[in-house]
């Protein structure tokens, strides 16, 4: 009966049946005949039944925001769910990333990875410097306009001078951007951290933030550059691998993903926790915490979409800007905030953007899979 249901529109109109005896006559025919061509065509019914198992896991990785506010709510509740992950890292941690880079990885051509760089340098630069100004700037103002404390004015700002995070390729995957052009920001902003976001950090906040250069490097080279390098290789060497691997490749990253956001989460709420208990109520409003990492993430993904539609992009690369401004690797913000700052509450607002961040970022790359960015550009058109 689902068989028969699913043919329908393309044998019936959509009007409502006759209850003419000929015409349910004809209905029983068209139906038998329908059954008969695909008996005749056993290929066809196992494309069918591949496809509606690749729409269930595109499906399931669109839904990255439930994955992440059910992860981040049982991270609150009860903290020690995620203990088995978080005692394994940090080498659970780099493990994880470099397991989503190498699912993006896959889903890319290494000539593409590498022409990139060719055909769109101005997009790379673009992104680089939006990432490196819109946030550090907007972690400063927001601060000062909710009359943060000290420390948790440093700690903002010290978010929105990291990097962007690899969480924003999975998004901009979940929201049909331009993968290529996200990873490749990735990277870059990344090795930019190693001398921007110690150099911004004490021009805005009056800290020096001292980060190992080769370390970071090194672990940039390990978690991000070598896993997509790697799986571009595997795209090319075993092709009919990948191809049956490559429909589970996005689930699998965001999943990931949202593990490693809870578990940071985790870790640090319970130190967070009590340094709130034992701060004042005047000088700490977990409330104000809150809307201060809401405003710089939606201040990062507004802008930086605003930004590239003025400077001319199509939706693609509007839309990949957009998230990677937007979206932080917060948990190098809270690596930096509690090895280099006394007071614990320098890395509550990493900490909750670990999650907050995610649910933001993932909510718009749902509403972004449903719009047509081809779509877009040609409204564009039509209008220019």
């Amino acid at each position: 009966m689902a068989l028969l249901l699913s043919l329908q529109p393309p044998f019936f109109s959509s009007k409502p049946l006759s209850l003419h005896p000929q015409r349910a006559n004809l209905f029983k025919t068209h139906n038998r005949l329908a059954v008969k061509c695909l008996a005749k065509d056993p290929g066809h019914v196992s494309s069918l039944e591949k496809q509606r198992w690749e729409n269930v896991l595109s499906t399931l990785a669109s839904l990255y925001p439930v994955y992440v506010t059910v992860g981040g709510a049982i991270a609150c509740v009860k903290p020690s769910a995620f203990e088995w992950f978080v005692k394994r890292g940090p080498a659970s941690y780099s493990f994880s990333l470099g397991l989503i880079m190498l699912a993006m990885g896959l889903t890319l051509e290494l000539k593409e990875l590498v022409g990139i760089f060719k055909e769109k340098p101005f997009s790379i630069m673009f992104g680089c410097v939006a990432q490196y100004t819109i946030m550090p700037v907007f972690g400063t103002l927001v601060s000062k306009a909710l009359g943060l404390p000290p420390s948790l004015s440093v700690g903002l700002i010290l978010l929105g001078c990291c990097p962007g995070g690899t969480a924003s390729n999975v998004v901009t995957l979940i929201a049909q951007g331009d993968v290529p052009l996200s990873i490749v920001m990735t990277v870059c902003t990344t090795l930019g951290a190693v001398l921007l976001t110690p150099f911004l950090t004490k021009i805005l906040a009056g800290a020096y933030v001292p980060v190992d250069a080769l370390g970071l490097s090194i672990s940039t080279l390990q978690v991000v550059v070598a896993p997509i390098l790697l799986g571009s290789y595997i795209q090319t060497a075993f092709p009919s691998v990948v191809k049956a691997v490559i429909p589970f490749a996005p689930l699998l990253a965001v999943l990931t993903s949202s593990l490693l956001a809870s578990s940071v989460f985790s870790e640090n709420f319970v130190r967070l926790q009590s340094s709130l208990t034992n701060a004042t109520s005047s000088s700490v409003d977990m409330k104000v915490v809150l809307l201060a990492v809401i405003l710089l993430h939606f201040a990062g993904f507004f802008v930086g979409y605003l930004s590239a539609m003025v400077c001319g992009f199509k939706e693609k690369q509007r839309r990949a800007i957009s998230i990677e401004v937007g979206m932080q690797n917060s948990s190098l913000g809270v690596v930096l905030a509690t090895s280099h700052f006394s007071s614990p509450l320098v890395a509550l607002p990493p900490a909750l953007s670990a999650v907050v961040m995610n649910i933001m970022g993932s909510s718009l790359g749902f509403v972004w899979r449903y719009i047509n960015p081809s779509d877009l550009n040609q409204q564009a058109e039509i209008h220019d």
